[in-house]
């Protein structure tokens, strides 16, 4: 994923654009970004509403490099491309196991880049979560890369907002850094359990009307995570254990 000069100079542009664009549609609250750790790979794990998260994580992580999976057909349009490809995004096939896509992903992380992951798939559109797809706790049980949970909320009104000249409040929320506990034997289901018990760090840090599919929260201790202490250079999130998981939605 070598970049030239050209191309780093055209992608600061993008993302300085992207930047205060945003800030004059929205209000940002943007406190909790300070938690991202500043150095080594990192799995950040979000929800997603609608285009906004992209161009905002982008321009708020600068300098340092993020990459992250994009449908496919994004590609389909040459200028989306272009400035796919101007953020480092790694194409995915939705619906069947990218062999492809989860190699680049673990070559980004292996090379000390944020992999940025919605397990949700798609957008929702109204904020309110779906249920995970378990690629999530494939990348997470194939790479020693830190997890960390991150939430976005109150942009889902954007063009209403817009119609009416009104700016947005976006909201970011930065959960604990998290790891898998070493399980000895990954199957489908342990995948999807661990896809659920990140979802439900997110939704732990949402209002409760945005939890959706992860409303029910659960006392019990989270089977496959726990919180790792944070990496040199960054601020803690939030003491003591992750969030308690959530009861899985029915299939």
């Amino acid at each position: 994923m070598a970049r030239g000069i050209r191309t780093r100079a055209a992608t600061w542009v993008v993302n300085g654009t992207a930047w205060r664009l945003s800030r004059m549609a929205c209000r940002v609250d943007d406190r909790e970004v300070r938690l991202i750790p500043p150095l080594g790979p990192l799995l950040l794990v979000t929800n997603h509403v609608n285009f906004l998260e992209i161009p905002l994580v982008l321009a708020h992580l600068q300098p340092r490099r993020v990459t992250g999976l994009a449908k496919a057909e994004t590609w389909d349009s040459p200028l989306m491309g272009m400035l796919f490809n101007l953020w480092d995004a790694i194409p995915v096939r939705r619906g069947e196991g990218d062999v492809t896509a989860i190699r680049r992903v673990l070559e980004a992380l292996e090379a000390g880049m944020i992999v940025a992951i919605s397990p949700e798939g798609t957008r929702s559109g109204d904020g309110c979560l779906r249920r995970a797809k378990p690629g999530i706790g494939f990348l997470a049980a194939h790479s020693p890369a830190p997890i960390l949970p991150v939430a976005f909320y109150g942009h889902e009104h954007i063009w209403s907002n817009l119609k009416r000249l009104r700016r947005t409040d976006f909201h970011i929320r930065v959960g604990p850094l998290l790891r898998v506990r070493p399980n000895g034997r990954w199957t489908a289901d342990t995948r999807q359990a661990v896809a659920d018990e990140i979802m439900v760090q997110i939704a732990a840090m949402l209002p409760p009307e945005y939890r959706g599919a992860y409303a029910e929260v659960s006392r019990t201790p989270p089977q496959y995570l726990e919180r790792i202490p944070s990496i040199p250079g960054a601020q803690s999130a939030a003491g003591g254990q992750p969030a308690h998981t959530g009861t899985p939605p029915p299939r």
